[in-house]
């Protein structure tokens, strides 16, 4: 009866676990897909061609120099709602962005980066979805920008110097790869400012603000850069990755969230030389980069205004006395784009950005993840697949752990072998537990079994399987990327699912029913390995376990198909190695 009690518990939290984990881990990843599938979707449209310009509509978050909320609002009043981007794209004069990486415009009433997509990267798979949109315009829906300016000092009067109404000139366009632009304003009171801009053959922006003093005063004036998204964005909500703010503040890792900005209220400030600053997504990054050599302000705050939850990673440079007839200048930079693993080192490393490459979220096994990424990779670039260079990973993974996989599965295969006296003991000594278990030790030490023998192989193994997960679901290079047949995203779960058979019968099951083949070949494998391994004492126990391929199948079914994948080939390559050993050791196999 007290067995029969304790196998239905373990039954209600197998049950319990599954729906908790649907609930908990599958319906908000789903959720967040959606979400941010209907975002780019709505925000992704025709660029339209340049029309007259016209006044702002939405407030703006403050300028480095002055306290939140007391900046001029250069318009009336927001409007009831965003608009669509194509007319707000059309309000102002606009500098094109042509690059075989992104395409754009940069706003020239204020000279900011408010509209960028990125050329390679798509929605969804499909090679005509929409481009993905990283930068949007206020006015419009989720708006997101960048720009760089000059603070006044001394007195000198706030329209002196250019702020986010500035008609600025362009010197020509469209801007490209080696094909820099220059913006210009003159003030009308001695002091004529440039904007130089170029951008590279990825998603490196290069600012070098300039300014001529034609007064007959000396002038005194602050670079600053700021970044600003409105409205919380959709993020994937789960623990193992973060999104939201992020930066390298004197060379240490700053990950914020939207979460504790909002409750805590007040403004962060750093001091710093060099370093990063800006917004990270699960795949992009918004950056201001500044002059790695400069001592500067910076600071990150949230605000709460009509247009919704406003967000700003700001800095200050320090300040610069322009005398008569003189000229001086800034140069900071902007990375808005995809988090390419090697383009970040390659910046890291070619501009001396102090870790740029943790703007990917390497977790707590970074000294894991970014090896395996970099092997990955590597493979990929061997055999042109990522699914494949999986499948070889593994395998030398398996190499890797042959020596310690081997004291697991002979560990295994004795107590396999020891199977019929330990059932003998159970028999006999069955009603006294403190007899039976004495008999099973003396057992053992006759025997020089280890029942915990294959115990420390598995757990030396959890952390490279987690930093594994980490490279698939972190890394942009996994996005998209296909296997074969149905698997076209190796960092997405199979599409496929039983309770349609697998796509015969025309209906969509919810999310709670997605079960597809590789889970399910991962469970089969899970079973089979379960198989040659001894059985457990206690009977209840063993009903136990042979549940647990049907709860790991139910799981992994919303993995990224590309972990999942690993798990069944690593599994089979388990069973190969285990069942070789038995062989060798004389057990037989069942």
């Amino acid at each position: 009866m007290t067995d029969q009690k304790n196998l239905l518990l373990a039954i209600a939290i197998s049950v319990a676990i599954l729906f908790g984990f649907h609930f908990f881990y599958e319906l908000p990843r789903q959720r967040a897909l959606q979400a941010e599938q209907a975002r780019q979707q709505a925000l992704v449209e025709q660029q339209a061609p340049a029309g007259p310009a016209a006044d702002p509509t939405l407030p703006q978050a403050t300028v480095p120099g002055q306290a939140p909320g007391s900046e001029t609002v250069v318009s009336n009043a927001p409007p009831a709602g965003p608009r669509e981007r194509t007319v707000v794209l059309g309000e102002t004069q606009r500098l094109k962005i042509d690059t075989p990486r992104i395409h754009g415009s940069v706003n020239l009433r204020g000279g900011r980066f408010d509209d960028l997509t990125l050329a390679n990267y798509r929605v969804t798979p499909e090679p005509a979805s929409a481009e993905v949109v990283l930068l949007a315009p206020t006015g419009s829906e989720s708006p997101y920008f960048a720009e760089f300016g000059w603070i006044g000092a001394g007195g000198l009067p706030a329209n002196a110097v250019p702020g986010p109404g500035t008609e600025w000139t362009a010197s020509g366009g469209p801007l490209g790869v080696d094909k820099p632009v220059t913006l210009t304003w003159d003030n009308g009171q001695g002091l004529v400012f440039e904007r130089v801009i170029n951008v590279d053959q990825n998603f490196m922006f290069t600012v070098t603000q300039r300014v001529r003093n034609n007064g007959a005063a000396p002038v005194t004036l602050q670079p600053y850069g700021r970044v600003q998204r409105i409205g919380t964005p959709t993020t994937s909500g789960f623990y193992v990755l973060h999104e939201g703010p992020i930066g390298v503040i004197d060379g240490v890792l700053q990950e914020p969230n939207y979460t504790d900005l909002k409750e805590d209220g007040a403004e962060q400030k750093f001091s710093t030389t060099g370093g990063w600053f800006g917004f990270t997504d699960k795949y992009w990054l918004v950056s201001l980069v500044p002059d790695q050599g400069a001592q500067i302000n910076a600071r990150l705050f949230h605000q709460r205004q009509a247009a919704g939850d406003v967000y700003q990673f700001d800095f200050t440079a320090p300040a610069l006395t322009v005398a008569p007839g003189a000229a001086a200048e800034s140069t900071n930079r902007l990375f808005a784009g995809a988090k390419e693993v090697n383009l970040l080192e390659e910046y890291r490393d070619s501009l001396g950005i102090p870790r740029f490459n943790y703007a990917v979220d390497w977790g707590w096994f970074y000294f894991f993840t970014i090896p395996f990424f970099h092997a990955l990779d590597f493979l990929r670039g061997l055999v042109g697949n990522f699914g494949v260079a999986i499948l070889v990973f593994t395998v030398l993974l398996r190499l890797a752990f042959f020596p310690i996989a081997n004291k697991q599965y002979e560990a295994f295969a004795k107590l396999k072998k020891l199977q019929p006296k330990m059932e003998e003991i159970r028999k006999v000594h069955g009603d006294n537990r403190e007899r039976m278990s004495m008999e099973m030790m003396k057992l053992y030490k006759e025997e020089k079994a280890n029942p915990l023998g294959g115990c420390l192989p598995i757990l030396l193994q959890i952390p490279v399987f987690f930093a594994l997960y980490k490279v698939l679901f972190v890394t942009i290079e996994m996005r998209h990327a296909p296997f074969f047949g149905w698997i076209q995203d190796l960092s997405a779960p199979d599409p496929t699912t039983l309770f349609n058979l697998f796509g015969l019968i025309p209906w969509d099951p919810p999310a709670i029913l997605h079960i597809g083949v590789w889970p399910i070949l991962m469970g089969v494998t899970m079973w089979l390995q379960q198989k040659l391994n001894p059985s457990q004492p206690d009977p209840v126990q063993q009903k136990v376990f042979m549940a647990l391929p049907f709860i790991f199948t139910y799981m992994m079914a919303a993995f990224p198909a590309g972990l999942v994948i690993y798990w069944t080939w690593s599994n089979l390559l388990s069973i190969a190695q285990q069942w070789f050993i038995m062989r060798r050791m004389g057990v037989k196999v069942t």
